[in-house]
């Protein structure tokens, strides 16, 4: 495949860590030196048992540097001169080891050293076995990443080499690549700070029982995906859901409706977009049990209801308003009417509706959805969810360029 010399002029650090998918950087190197970068490639010995570091010399055209001890190799280009002449350094594939070494500032191997003395933009792609990836350990590490600045490309879900399956794989060459190539141009929400809330709520009843919804929080997480793919800042305020947190997103968990209402206001002021996915209970117990409720033969059991905080109509008339605030709808029927009427009624500036029962939307991994505004209307037809955020980021990004171009 032949490059378009996008990358002419740019420096690019390779650091390959020690997972099987490390046969996959001779690839990437030929596609980065394909657009025009010049590219140096640092390895870890565990990486060494994958791919060979003359395999690396080869297709980079440079040579590898393995170990900081090495006199010959600190003669040449000693580790602080490789951090100084990166323009980006990009690890792929990371290991949770090397997120681990990262997030806490060690330095006890070339790659970690490296990135500890450069100020240059830190990407890193990850890869290891699906549990591993969505072990709390990793997922802090990865927060804390993300709090820094370090940009995350992947992983994606499929088969492992382990014979699992699930996420945590490499991201694919290409994809890598492609997203490589949008941070030379800023995407069309950069900078922007967008608000996202997912998944349900869980209102007690007592400490063991709890009143819920069938949200799986897969359409706010995929939308807090696809909004960071778009250049945004994304926070994501989640109910309770069993979902790791996508690359590069700054999670907030919650897990009553008014914990909800409390985390967004937090953050309400920097807020540019607010996209309200979450399925928020609209009721709760007005006296939830301080201890676990016993059955009584014969005798039924009545609960005291009271209308929990509306968020996205405090959002909507709140006076730090953001720019533009987001709804959506879930609907078994009638969905244009109630749609349009929650539209007006809640003051949004758009609202993406889709139908809901009969196995639709809850829990599945597909959505469609009809998104109105003012004197306008579009439908996304039946697709993957991540698809489906991906069109729905596009049209919120229309949106709000054409609501403060006037």
């Amino acid at each position: 495949m032949t490059g378009n010399n996008a990358f002419q002029g740019k420096h690019i650090l390779l650091g390959i860590t020690g997972s099987i998918a490390a046969y996959k950087a001779a690839d990437l190197v030929r596609r980065l030196k394909d657009h025009g970068a010049e590219v140096r490639v640092m390895m870890s010995q565990g990486a060494t048992q994958f791919i060979t570091p003359l395999t690396m010399q080869t297709v980079s055209g440079n040579p590898v540097s393995l170990n900081f001890f090495d006199a010959d190799e600190e003669a040449a280009m000693g580790h602080i001169k490789l951090a100084r002449w990166a323009d980006w350094i990009v690890i792929a594939p990371a290991t949770a080891d090397c997120l681990a070494k990262l997030a806490h500032g060690l330095a006890d191997d070339l790659i970690s050293t490296v990135c500890l003395a450069s100020e240059a933009p830190l990407l890193v792609a990850p890869a290891m076995n699906n549990k591993m990836w969505s072990h709390i350990a990793t997922q802090q590490n990865c927060q804390l990443l993300n709090q820094r600045g370090v940009k995350f490309l992947g992983p994606e879900s499929g088969d492992q080499a382990c014979g699992e399956q699930g996420e945590g794989r490499l991201m694919a060459i290409d994809t890598i690549v492609s997203r490589l190539l949008e941070k030379l141009q800023p995407g069309p929400l950069s900078g922007k700070q967008i608000l996202i809330t997912a998944g349900p709520t869980y209102e007690p009843i007592d400490p063991v029982r709890f009143i819920a919804n069938r949200s799986s929080g897969k359409m706010g997480y995929a939308l807090a995906q696809a909004a960071v793919d778009a250049g945004a800042n994304v926070t994501l305020i989640s109910g309770p859901v069993d979902l790791s947190t996508p690359a590069g997103v700054n999670r907030v968990d919650v897990e009553t409706a008014q914990q909800m209402y409390d985390a967004v206001m937090q953050y309400l002021e920097q807020t540019t977009i607010f996209i309200g996915c979450a399925a928020v209970a609209d009721y709760r117990p007005a006296h939830p049990a301080q201890a676990k409720l016993k059955k009584t033969a014969d005798t039924d059991l009545s609960l005291q209801l009271q209308l929990n905080p509306d968020i996205i109509n405090a959002v909507a008339n709140n006076s730090e308003r953001p720019d533009l605030v987001v709804g959506f709808a879930a609907e078994t029927d009638d969905l244009p009417h109630y749609a349009q009427q929650k539209l007006q009624n809640k003051r949004l500036d758009l609202i993406a509706a889709n139908h809901v029962g009969d196995g639709l939307a809850f829990g599945q991994d597909n959505n469609a959805l009809e998104i109105f505004w003012e004197g306008g209307h579009r439908s996304l037809t039946d697709a993957p969810k991540l698809e489906i955020a991906r069109e729905l980021i596009t049209v919120i990004t229309e949106r709000y360029h054409a609501k403060n171009s006037i």
